[in-house]
C-alpha cells in the first residue's frame, strides 16, 4: 500500500470521534478510524480549509477500479438510515475519506481484502465552511 497523504480534522469532529470510539467494542474498523485521528493534523473548526473531508460533509469521489464517481454525506453510525447516500465513519471507506482534500487519492484495505483506491474530487458542502457547528 502507498503512503498515506497527510489529513486534516477539527477538533470539534475529533471531540466527538473520540466520544463515539470509547462507546465501540474493539474491532478491526475502531482500530483503522483511531490510526487516522492519531495521524491527523487538528485545527480550529473555524480554521477548517472549505476542500476538506469533515464530518457531515457531501461529498463525491472516485473509485479507481469502478472507474465510478459517488456523492455521499460522511457521517455519524448513529445517523445511518439506510439510505444510499451516507457512509459511515467506521465504514472502510469512510474512515479513509475523512480528513482528505480535493485532489488527494489514498489507498485503503476493503472489506473483502482487496485494496480500494480513493480519489476526493469534490466537497460539495462542508459544515464548517457554512458555519455550521452543530452537526
Amino acid at each position: 500500500m502507498a503512503q498515506l497523504p497527510p489529513i486534516t480534522i477539527s477538533t470539534l469532529d475529533l471531540a466527538r470521534l473520540e466520544a463515539l470510539l470509547e462507546k465501540q467494542p474493539d474491532s478491526e474498523a475502531v482500530r483503522r478510524l483511531e490510526d487516522e485521528l492519531d495521524r491527523a493534523n487538528v485545527v480550529a473548526p473555524e480554521a477548517m480549509p472549505g476542500n476538506i473531508v469533515t464530518m457531515n460533509s457531501v461529498i463525491r469521489f472516485r473509485m479507481a477500479k469502478e472507474d465510478e464517481t459517488f456523492t455521499k454525506t460522511l457521517c455519524f453510525p448513529r445517523d445511518m438510515d439506510g439510505s444510499k447516500d451516507k457512509i459511515s465513519v467506521l465504514a472502510p471507506i469512510g474512515s479513509a475519506l475523512l480528513g482528505l482534500s480535493v485532489g488527494q487519492t489514498i489507498e485503503w484495505p476493503g472489506p473483502n481484502g482487496n485494496t480500494l483506491t480513493v480519489t476526493i474530487t469534490d466537497v460539495e458542502y462542508q459544515p464548517e465552511r457554512a458555519g455550521d457547528y452543530q452537526s
